[in-house]
């Protein structure tokens, strides 16, 4: 599969000389998105994208076989580069195909209301013509590579194209082991303004090869309550050989006085945007699931790991007793969790390793030794057996999360008739929400003893 990666290079000169193309290029969309739109009776009927933009530089691009064109593109945009013209033209139709398919949709939506005879009150959707995007320097007519930390590109100053030099802060590029670019392909870099400044955003792209040989070996996570991630590396005989432990606690004590005080401020003067506290909040997420991705995928490089399986967390409801900050809390929890199982996903992808998921009733609910449902304590991070053994509850969870992916694995393959004679030998794999690692390690005896 192909993996791309993108290295973000702050410009370290000529920062507010790059505005003017920055500004023409967004010109120069709102432009072609108004024509697009005029013409797209015309231009949905071309099924090939590549069509379509030749049809619509065609009406717009002044040449000596059409010096006429139905919308006068040049007047305004002299000299325009041609590849920054085509990606503005493919950009545009993809904004206004998704504003009539907004359109369908919105038809659609206050047919069936009135059909039901309820109120619709949903407002139309609009086209807007002005985005926030940034323009493809592509290679080698607008992007030159001079070395490692400088470049040259094609920039608007002046009224005019012209070639200029960039020095490019490569600090994050030269380490060890941030960046692996040795293999990888460079492909057209994007101009991008951030806060004050402008970097070079360049993609590096390679092909890697996912595991497909039987897993041996799985990283079993609970992305815990008392924890960010609790993690154990087991074999496919059932035998837990590592164990991880992730926490940031410097990170949750600062998130959680941003979210208290977000929460009171709210409470004071209503709903509030609150950019300032969402910035902050946002930010430690993004840190606490970036970090949380890199030790659970380093932990699997570690173990030789064939595959990372996570809880299938996307159907998590709020409990009901939950309010303000308490709420809060819940909500970006929950958020926090589907970054990191997003961001392990992209990394994972970088070592071969596969990412997949198990149900999540019961992992935490019930003993990996098979004697039943647990207790927890007050705290929530320890539990208790019927056997009266006390336990990590989430390292507990762990075990059932690998063994869960094992039993499946175990039993896919089988027919069904088979399949129902181990389910009478061990009947606690009939239900997916009770199966713990002692249910996989009866499976395997029940295979051993059939083979």
């Amino acid at each position: 599969m192909k993996i791309v990666k993108t290295a973000k290079l702050k410009i370290l000169n000529r920062n507010q000389s790059l505005m003017p193309t920055l500004e023409i290029y967004r010109k120069a969309l709102s432009f072609y998105i108004d024509a697009v739109y005029k013409e797209w009776n015309s231009v949905k009927d071309i099924q090939d994208i590549k069509a379509q933009v030749t049809y619509l530089e065609k009406i717009t691009h002044k040449t000596a076989k059409n010096p006429n064109p139905p919308y006068d593109f040049d007047k305004d945009f002299y000299k325009f580069p041609s590849y920054l013209r085509r990606a503005c033209i493919a950009e545009s139709i993809g904004y206004v195909k998704a504003f009539f398919l907004s359109v369908e949709n919105y038809e659609k939506e206050k047919a069936s209301a009135l059909y039901k005879g309820k109120k619709f009150k949903k407002k139309p959707p609009t086209l807007r013509t002005t985005h926030n995007s940034f323009p493809v320097l592509y290679k080698p007519v607008m992007y030159e590579k001079q070395s490692d930390s400088e470049v040259k590109i094609k920039a608007y100053i002046n009224n005019d194209w012209v070639w200029i030099p960039l020095q490019l802060q490569t600090k994050n590029l030269l380490s060890s082991n941030k960046y692996r670019f040795t293999d990888y392909k460079e492909l057209n870099p994007t101009l991008v303004y951030k806060g004050k400044h402008f970097y070079l955003h360049i993609p590096y792209s390679t092909k890697v090869t996912l595991k497909t040989d039987p897993a041996n070996i799985a990283i079993g996570v609970d992305l815990g309550l008392t924890k960010t991630a609790v993690c154990c590396a087991m074999d496919k005989s059932g035998t837990v050989i590592g164990r991880l432990f992730i926490n940031q606690p410097i990170e949750k004590d600062r998130l959680f006085k941003t979210i208290n005080k977000l929460s009171k401020a709210k409470r004071n003067s209503g709903d509030i945007k609150a950019p300032n506290y969402w910035r902050v909040i946002k930010g430690i997420e993004e840190q606490i699931a970036q970090d949380t991705a890199n030790r659970i995928v380093e932990f699997a490089v570690k173990h030789n790991a064939d595959v990372i399986v996570f809880e299938n967390l996307s159907k998590m409801k709020k409990p009901k007793d939950f309010y303000g900050a308490k709420k809060l809390r819940f909500k970006l929890h929950f958020w926090t969790k589907q970054a990191i199982v997003r961001k392990t996903l992209q990394k994972a992808h970088l070592f071969g390793l596969r990412v997949t998921k198990v149900l999540a009733r019961g992992t935490s609910q019930y003993a990996f030794d098979g004697s039943g449902a647990v207790e927890r304590n007050s705290k929530k991070d320890l539990c208790k057996f019927t056997t009266n053994k006390h336990y990590h509850s989430d390292l507990n969870a762990s075990y059932n999360i690998a063994a869960r992916f094992f039993i499946r694995l175990y039993l896919k393959p089988l027919p069904e008739m088979a399949r129902l004679q181990y389910q009478a030998k061990v009947p606690e794999i009939a239900a997916r929400h009770q199966q713990t690692l002692a249910s996989l390690i009866r499976l395997r005896e029940a295979l051993s003893l059939a083979a």
